[in-house]
């Protein structure tokens, strides 16, 4: 690749999509990269049953409503699908297929390291979100070789786990949905601290708070996003009650704290014979590709609606709670897109105006 281009975007999903768009429509140069070979691939590789929890009029990116009807929560495939049109709507310049090994500094400039080359940019825009690596608890290598262990990133369907009973770890979203799924075929164990749900507000007033009141440029919305984050703890599950899942039959037990003559044990010592496991335990947030000194002691970077202020020229889109509750959903990430591709349009005009003065100046010495 060895080209030079104005701003590059790492990662194809909603946050760089939505970027791109904001990009292209302040005429500014851009490329957006994405390890995968296909737009809408990070949506379409998820279960198979899998729903949004926000009706469709909430999952609109900039420029173009999602299809389908208002009071329908569109599944997985619908939302791929919905970013295949969106990028080729618009004629966003996406190359799949490429992924960034690394970003550092090269002068006054970024270096991106992909596997088809190197790009000098001068700004970057992280748009890969915080989910990066399935989170694992390291004694997971410990169980019993017989029992069949998978995490929610790579679980499709319940044909994947074998017959007998199946300890799901994790009650949040994910954890309650593949539970509830689960547990029409196999004996369920749900494994975890309550997380609680979602309060029982319409959509209307629910997207309102979460998307205006929950922001952290006020004292309510930092607090909430701190809860969140410092440690990572996640957020309330999005549509299954507690009921619902003792209703089903799933039994709700402790945390799962480690093993035990190759079975899982929970916190209180007790012992269960689970044929398959289940880790809804999150991912691991991992930027260590970027060899910039921008980040804080949980791996987070520090920035102020996606601007690292610390490092001109570098910013993050999608990231949970990076403004709003609503910053890493698909309807909410217009709103911070919109406003990272204006500070650079700023940032560019600034350096192509620096750089008209510098030339000047240097033609008046040379003349003189």
């Amino acid at each position: 690749m060895n080209q030079r281009i104005e701003t590059v975007v790492i990662g194809g999903g909603q946050a760089g999509l939505a970027t791109g768009y904001h990009l292209k429509h302040l005429r500014l140069e851009h490329v957006i990269l994405d390890e995968n070979e296909e737009v809408g691939a990070a949506w379409r590789n998820r279960w198979d049953s899998l729903k949004l929890f926000s009706p469709t009029p909430y999952n609109n990116l900039p420029g173009m409503p999602c299809p389908g009807d208002a009071k329908s929560y569109p599944a997985k495939d619908d939302i791929a699908n919905y970013l295949v049109a969106y990028a080729d709507r618009f004629e966003l310049p996406v190359k799949n297929g490429v992924k960034v090994k690394k970003v550092s500094m090269d002068g006054d400039n970024y270096l991106i390291d992909t596997t088809e080359g190197e790009i000098v940019a001068e700004n970057v825009v992280v748009a890969t979100g915080t989910f990066h690596h399935p989170r694992v608890p390291k004694f997971a290598d410990s169980l019993d070789s017989h029992i069949v262990q998978i995490h929610s990133s790579e679980y499709r369907r319940p044909s994947q786990i074998q017959k007998g009973s199946a300890l799901v770890v994790g009650a949040g979203s994910s954890g309650a949905e593949i539970a509830l799924e689960l547990s029409k075929t196999h004996k369920v164990w749900l494994s975890g601290r309550d997380p609680g749900k979602e309060p029982p507000l319409p959509t209307p007033v629910l997207w309102f708070i979460a998307s205006k009141i929950l922001n952290v440029s006020n004292p309510i919305g930092r607090k909430a996003r701190n809860h969140i984050l410092y440690p990572p703890k996640g957020i309330p599950r999005g549509r299954i009650k507690s009921k619902e899942l003792l209703k089903a039959g799933i039994d709700w037990v402790g945390r799962t704290s480690g093993t035990k003559d190759g079975l899982p044990e929970l916190e209180n010592g007790r012992l269960l014979e689970a044929s398959n496991v289940i880790w809804c335990t999150g991912y691991v947030t991992d930027f260590s590709w970027i060899d910039l000194p921008v980040f804080d002691d949980y791996g987070y970077p520090n920035h102020r609606r996606g601007v690292v202020e610390s490092q001109p020229g570098l910013y993050f889109m999608g990231l949970l709670f990076q403004h709003t509750v609503t910053s890493s959903l698909i309807g909410g990430v217009g709103k911070d897109a919109k406003y990272v591709a204006k500070h650079i349009r700023n940032r560019q005009s600034g350096r192509h105006q620096s750089n008209k003065i510098l030339s000047t100046e240097s033609l008046s010495q040379t003349v003189n």
